[in-house]
């Protein structure tokens, strides 16, 4: 069971949780907090009984503007996408965290839960996310000296040559 809402939804203030903006997806909460709140809000979290990260990942929205948000909730390119477990009391919640193309740069989470370590790589390297403070912000997919990010929709594509048996080389 998921705990309380801080305040009820109403048509000038929507529901918060940990003071947070929440929406609701089946079985689930979904926290929205800003960079600022991200930290502070994991931190209630774990506090409140969530004692794993279960998956985090980076989304570009680049092409998509129209997703769904709560109001008040400003869309940016990139999302940092968390989901959390409490066993305790069974429980799950998402956040997504909104991160401006201008600044994608949001706290490592790895001093709370050592188990993202390769999450957050993997979200730098695949979408150029940087996790502030992170003990290791290298690469882990891509080749070290690879250049930019190639989940980002703006990435180029490229092409490889390919040869048929019998067919004329390409001039």
């Amino acid at each position: 069971m998921s705990p309380e809402p801080e305040t009820a939804a109403t048509p000038a203030e929507p529901a918060t949780l940990y003071g947070v903006v929440i929406s609701d997806s089946p079985g689930q909460v979904v926290l929205h907090p800003s960079v600022e709140q991200y930290l502070p809000t994991i931190e209630a979290m774990k506090a409140d009984g969530y004692v794993s990260v279960i998956d985090l990942c980076g989304v570009d929205y680049l092409t998509h503007g129209g997703r769904s948000l709560p109001e008040g909730v400003a869309p940016e390119r990139f999302e940092i996408v968390v989901n959390m477990i409490a066993h305790t009391a069974p429980r799950r919640a998402r956040l997504r965290v909104q991160v401006a193309e201008s600044d994608p740069t949001v706290p490592t989470l790895f001093d709370l839960f050592p188990g993202v370590e390769a999450m957050e790589r993997e979200a730098f390297d695949m979408f150029g996310v940087v996790f502030e403070n992170h003990p290791d912000p290298t690469r882990i997919l891509m080749p070290p000296d690879w250049d930019g990010h190639p989940l980002r929709k703006d990435f180029g594509v490229g092409s490889v040559p390919v040869q048929f048996k019998g067919a004329a080389a390409p001039r």
